[in-house]
């Protein structure tokens, strides 16, 4: 599960990482509580050119009548992606990269959670793997899109049994789709000494607070 997640770093600092071109993504400031159904910054590939485009968190099959007709759909299972009526299309022909700074869970007692923050160890930009997709209705067009999950690592499993997929700058091109076939085996855990879990500060505990988390 990856329910929250947290963006420091600027627009520019992505476009130098992805060697992409950033669209009208909004005000490049930092946000630390990112929630569901918010617009996101996203990764995509169309023709070897990447892209950073605004995405939904939240990704709406066809077949939804309007955005809140079915279950929020904001994680894919990396073990069952292929056959998921919703996914399974998307994941051979629609891959994208969600770049982050990490990302939050929550371990304890319903009412008295802690929550913890996941990141690598300097803070540099974490690239979770996702799917997208476009979601028409009459003549509304949202581009939408979900985090891959996995099984977590020994680093992250005393805190939550899932973990999103981490894709490394090496392999950027094999999950867009631009270096052939094989991103399949991609979604497995990072490996355990890629990312650091600590408790989240007082600052960024009032922040999760305020808005809900």
């Amino acid at each position: 599960m990856c329910g929250r997640f947290l963006i420091t770093s600027h627009f520019e600092a992505m476009s130098d990482l992805f060697g992409a071109v950033a669209g009208e993504l909004g005000p490049d400031t930092e946000r630390l509580n990112v929630s569901p159904t918010q617009h996101i910054p996203v990764v995509t590939s169309h023709d070897g050119e990447r892209v950073i485009e605004p995405m939904r968190w939240g990704f709406l099959p066809h077949w939804y009548k309007a955005p809140n007709a079915g279950p929020l759909l904001i994680n894919a299972r990396s073990e069952t992606i292929a056959e998921k009526p919703a996914f399974r299309s998307a994941v051979r022909e629609r891959r994208c990269l969600i770049p982050t700074n990490g990302f939050y869970e929550w371990k304890g007692e319903k009412g008295a959670k802690t929550p913890y923050v996941i990141a690598k160890p300097e803070g540099d930009i974490l690239v979770l793997a996702g799917v997208w997709q476009d979601w028409t209705q009459g003549n509304e067009l949202m581009r939408t899109c979900a985090i891959v999950t996995c099984a977590a690592n020994d680093t992250l499993s005393h805190v939550h049994h899932r973990m999103p997929v981490v894709i490394e700058p090496d392999d950027f091109g094999l999950w867009l789709g631009e270096d052939g076939h094989g991103a399949a085996l991609l979604m497995v855990p990072a490996d355990d000494d890629l990312l650091e879990v600590e408790e989240a500060d007082e600052r960024t505990r009032e922040i999760l607070k305020r808005r809900g988390g």
